[in-house]
């Protein structure tokens, strides 16, 4: 049984203002929270249908019934176990190897997906503008797929931060070079622009190499690529070289 309190509380959480008082966020689905609880993310509550998570103490954990998850799911398909855990510490960036850097990114699904991408390619450091989406809006958690507990993400002002930076910046244009001919370092700054309008003019001032990915298509009429579409192809240029 889920008290109205309860209710109230965890559908809040689905505001970034309310996740920031109570330093908590919601997780969905047996894989996104597992792979938390394996990296020693701080549970708050389960919530579960049926009996999925049994090493768990009892005090951490309520049976309720679907109707009930259905009252505080994000999902239009509610899986049958949700939970509240607690917003880590913030950890310093520590400027090595390859880090990622996001200006402004909107879109849930693209930042979930994008911190999915630095999982998969070993990208342990995602800095975002301060307009950047909430890591812990529930459906960047959703996209992650458990990914957010390996990649460190910050969010810092983008503009001192490069500015302080010794590491070559890399941005991504429509008008760069052509990916696939540079020579790219296994350490340096990819930066990844809005989602309708790219990179902000205050960054590209701090841009010391333009990247592009050059269209193929004979009438080249596409206007852009998805911006996480855009992260998988960068990535995977940076490691391969």
């Amino acid at each position: 049984m889920v008290s109205k309190n309860q209710i109230k509380l965890i559908t809040s959480l689905q505001q970034k203002k309310y996740r920031q008082i109570h330093q908590l966020f919601i997780a969905e689905g047996v894989k996104v929270i597992q792979e938390l609880l394996n990296a020693n993310f701080e549970l708050d509550h389960l919530y579960e249908t049926t009996t999925v998570f049994e090493n768990l103490i009892p005090e951490k954990k309520t049976l309720i019934s679907e109707s009930d998850l259905k009252k505080i799911s994000c999902l239009s398909t509610p899986n049958n176990c949700l939970a509240l855990f607690q917003i880590p510490n913030k950890k310093r960036s520590v400027e090595n190897g390859l880090i990622v850097v996001l200006d402004d990114i909107r879109d849930p699904g693209n930042l979930g997906t994008i911190i999915r991408l630095c999982d998969w390619f070993g990208i342990e450091q995602l800095v975002c503008s301060e307009q950047t989406v909430d890591v812990y809006n529930p459906k960047v958690v959703q996209a992650t797929m458990g990914s957010i507990s390996r990649v460190s993400l910050s969010y810092l002002d983008l503009e001192k931060y490069l500015a302080k930076s010794k590491l070559p910046i890399f941005g991504t244009f429509m008008d760069g070079k052509n990916v696939y001919h540079e020579d790219l370092p296994k350490e340096g700054i990819l930066v990844l622009g809005n989602e309708a309008n790219g990179i902000s003019d205050k960054l590209e001032k701090l841009v010391t190499t333009k990247l592009a990915i050059p269209r193929f298509g004979n009438l080249q009429q596409t206007e852009s690529l998805n911006v996480a579409t855009a992260t998988a192809i960068f990535l995977s240029e940076f490691r391969r070289k």
